[in-house]
């Protein structure tokens, strides 16, 4: 059954030229898991990061604000290619800032998905805010679109693929993908 997004949604999200990403509890399911040795350990969904990559084949940029920084984050982001990310901030609202301002684009060409209260600023000023099924109240009450996958088992490929539907890319890069270039 093909993916479906209310017309509305995706005129709301259509101008989305950058995708800003929370990580815990979006890119993953927001538990922090420890080795007996200490070590951050993070399970991070393959179809999420598939999706991040076929943003950027679509020319949306995507962009990871994270309040944590650890090891496995920096290597799963990296193999991703995803070059604009800011590890280890709270106050996420001037990250995004002038991450718009060095792509040249306004809030209104921004989008984002984030799961929580430290997301919100963001989420309030971009031209489209998504939130995972298993988002703080809060943040689904002023989310455009409540993904039906929770956060780290699907929700940023959703969200992903939404934009792509809304900017008319995702049959292209489908075909692409099925051999049947046009």
């Amino acid at each position: 059954m093909p993916m479906t997004f209310a017309p509305e949604t995706l005129l709301a999200a259509q101008d989305a030229r950058v995708a800003f990403f929370d990580v815990d509890g979006v890119l993953t399911d927001g538990g922090v898991y420890f080795s007996e040795h200490g070590e951050t350990l993070k399970r991070f969904s393959i179809l999420d990061g598939y999706g991040l990559k076929l943003l950027r084949t679509a020319g949306i940029v995507p962009a990871v604000i994270t309040g944590r920084d650890s090891k496995p984050l920096r290597v799963r982001l990296e193999a991703l290619g995803i070059e604009h990310v800011r590890y280890g901030t709270e106050n996420k609202l001037p990250a995004a800032e002038a991450m718009l301002a060095s792509l040249g684009l306004n809030w209104s060409q921004a989008a984002a998905i984030g799961d929580d209260w430290p997301d919100l600023p963001i989420l309030l000023r971009v031209g489209f805010a998504a939130a995972p099924a298993n988002a703080h109240i809060e943040v689904r009450a002023v989310a455009r679109h409540v993904t039906t996958a929770r956060g780290g088992e699907g929700a940023a490929r959703e969200f992903c693929d939404l934009l792509l539907t809304a900017g008319g890319h995702y049959r292209r890069l489908l075909d692409t993908a099925r051999g049947m270039a046009s």
